[in-house]
């Protein structure tokens, strides 16, 4: 075996495992985590001729193949989403109305579809332009910004839709709809 080609695989899972694993993480059961960045890194390995000069992008799109596959395969996936939103509500005046907000944008993004849910994770968790995400999704950066733009439209839309009506004075009733952040473009 060629050192240098492992040295340099090594270089790459040194410097890019965390981004990955926690790329996983946000979208994997956590014992299922393991499995999923072996996978990804053994393809790293068999293709490691064809991986780009950035490879996180690419490490990132071999990991979004993977868990599709594993979701086809029928292994399961809790939705954080769902666990938070059936949470009874707190009335703690500290931070109930974190909670509601916090509630109100968990339920308004299960509301999207999964791709616009994917697109938006992309942008808002893992921080990656339209150009990073076009590589990662394998489309082309113009319609990874379209996408982006209606994701962030639909997002707020069903914000704006789902908040309940308060009477005035009820706990909650001031707070402002949530602004979806943009990311870097």
């Amino acid at each position: 075996m060629d050192s240098t080609i492992e040295e340099q695989f090594t270089t790459v899972y040194r410097r890019h495992r965390v981004a990955v694993e926690r790329y996983v993480l946000r979208r994997a059961q956590p014992e299922d985590v393991g499995d999923v960045l072996a996978e990804v890194f053994l393809t790293a390995w068999r293709r490691f001729e064809q991986i780009p000069a950035e490879p996180l992008p690419w490490l990132y799109g071999v990991a979004r193949r993977v868990l599709a596959n594993d979701r086809r395969a029928g292994q399961r996936r809790t939705d954080s989403n769902d666990r938070l939103a059936d949470q009874p509500r707190q009335h703690d005046a500290g931070y109930a109305e974190e909670v509601i907000a916090q509630t109100d944008v968990a339920r308004a993004f299960d509301q999207l579809g999964a791709d616009d849910q994917e697109v938006l994770r992309l942008a808002l968790w893992e921080e990656l332009t339209p150009a990073e995400i076009a590589r990662v999704l394998d489309q082309k950066p113009v319609a990874v910004r379209v996408r982006l733009h209606r994701a962030r439209h639909r997002l707020r839309k069903q914000l704006n839709s789902s908040r309940p009506a308060l009477p005035t004075g009820a706990p909650g009733a001031a707070v402002p709809p949530q602004e979806v952040t943009h990311a870097r473009h």
